[in-house]
């Protein structure tokens, strides 16, 4: 079992519960925040395409569009473009680094609370944006809400859900940020021909944020972090709720004071714990795989997808159109996973995830290699890239690699 960021023996397994209404639906509640992610992912790309928001930003952009011949990926070759794009994930990095500390002190729900708000001011920021300043310190703050969120959303749903289906509640996580994706390129589309598109597409990013901050104060912390923060009569409360009130959470509650106890003790020397020889392999795999997940570039392709899409031939619309079934695809890979997750583990998803990322890096390379093909391969192995690296990303799903995913999401 995990707390605070570091894994004891874990002998959750033996306690028993049941998934009971009020679990589902704090997990379900505590899932939405990966709704601010994924509309994110999806109306950044989507909003860069249009041309009023060009015009009124970037308009160096829009004149190199115009004497492109070849290419019109390289029309956006921009700094201040980029600056735009790549603020959020800067703040990401920057709030990954505070937010394991923020969610021990604070909790989980309070941190995803204070996620949301800042997600919340960002995206009024951006809506009403009317210069660069504005646009980049709404990204700021949309990657500060990221951060905290990402860091404290699945080790919550870790921390509640029942042992046996701790797969499937985690992926809940990754289904509603492809929910987010898929609804931002939907958005996209219907939005990109107003001269005002941009601003409802970007201002919109509201919803989720309220959704997700509003159901956290609805629901409680979890029994964990409550234990964490000295708070023994709450964590029965929680506990009791989660479980299910006829079941003994006794021996569980019992389990989580030992392990919380255990924990503060090796909070003494941190860095000295973990690089004790017991822990190298943990260490070494909790931050090769999301970084090395992050290095393939599939965020790259999630969120330039439009532009990307554009640059091989595909007009306006169809490089939207193209994007939401990128999205849909994400979005059934995800689902396959939940079923499988808790069934078969994690193991046999990453063999099987790895395996389809080497056939959709094979196929991308082919389809560079062979021009004639190439706009209906390149959707086909870009379907297929999406589909195996996000099977593959859900086996990160246990709560002793978070810390580090959410740092490598920075990246």
């Amino acid at each position: 079992m995990a707390v605070g960021g570091f894994a004891v023996d874990d002998n959750s397994r033996a306690f028993s519960g049941k998934v009971t209404a009020s679990v589902v639906i704090t997990c379900i509640v505590a899932a939405s925040g990966g709704l601010i992610f994924g509309y994110d992912i999806g109306i950044s790309g989507g909003v860069t395409t249009m041309r009023p928001f060009l015009k009124k930003f970037f308009p160096a952009v829009l004149r190199k569009e115009a004497d492109a011949k070849t290419n019109i990926y390289c029309v956006y070759d921009s700094h201040v473009l980029t600056a735009f794009t790549s603020s959020l994930y800067i703040a990401g990095l920057a709030a990954s680094l505070v937010a394991s500390r923020l969610t021990r002190a604070v909790g989980r729900r309070n941190t995803m609370i204070i996620g949301g708000l800042t997600f919340l001011i960002g995206a009024a920021i951006n809506g009403g944006a009317e210069n660069i300043v504005m646009l980049i310190l709404g990204r700021i703050l949309l990657g500060f809400g990221v951060g905290f969120t990402n860091q404290a959303t699945p080790i919550y749903l870790s921390e509640m859900a029942p042992p046996k289906w701790r797969g499937a509640f985690n992926t809940s996580f990754y289904f509603f940020i492809g929910i987010g994706v898929v609804v931002a390129n939907c958005l996209n589309y219907g939005t990109a021909k107003l001269s005002w598109g941009w601003r409802l597409s970007l201002g919109l990013a509201i919803v989720p944020s309220v959704i997700m901050t509003v159901g956290a104060l609805l629901i409680s912390d979890t029994p964990s972090s409550l234990v964490e923060r000295g708070k023994i009569a709450q964590a029965r409360d929680s506990l009791r709720k989660a479980r299910g009130k006829d079941i003994d959470i006794e021996p569980e509650l019992a389990e989580l004071v030992k392990t919380s106890e255990a924990v503060k003790a090796a909070n003494e020397e941190p860095f000295v714990t973990i690089f004790e020889r017991q822990y190298r392999p943990h260490l070494v795999m909790a931050f090769a795989i999301p970084f090395f997940q992050q290095l393939t570039g599939i965020n790259i392709i999630a969120f330039y997808a439009p532009v990307l899409f554009q640059s091989v031939g595909f007009g306006s619309d169809s490089a939207l159109i193209a994007s939401i079934i990128l999205g849909c695809v994400n979005l059934f890979s995800i689902l396959v996973s939940t079923f499988i997750v808790d069934r078969y583990g994690r193991r046999i998803l990453f063999l099987e995830g790895g395996t389809q990322m080497i056939i959709g890096q094979v196929c991308c390379n082919l389809s560079a290699l062979h021009p004639i093909p190439l706009f209906t391969w390149n959707i086909h192995s870009t379907c297929t890239y999406v589909l195996k690296l996000r099977l593959e990303i859900l086996r990160n799903s246990d709560r002793k690699l978070k810390l580090n995913f959410a740092f490598c999401h920075g990246i």
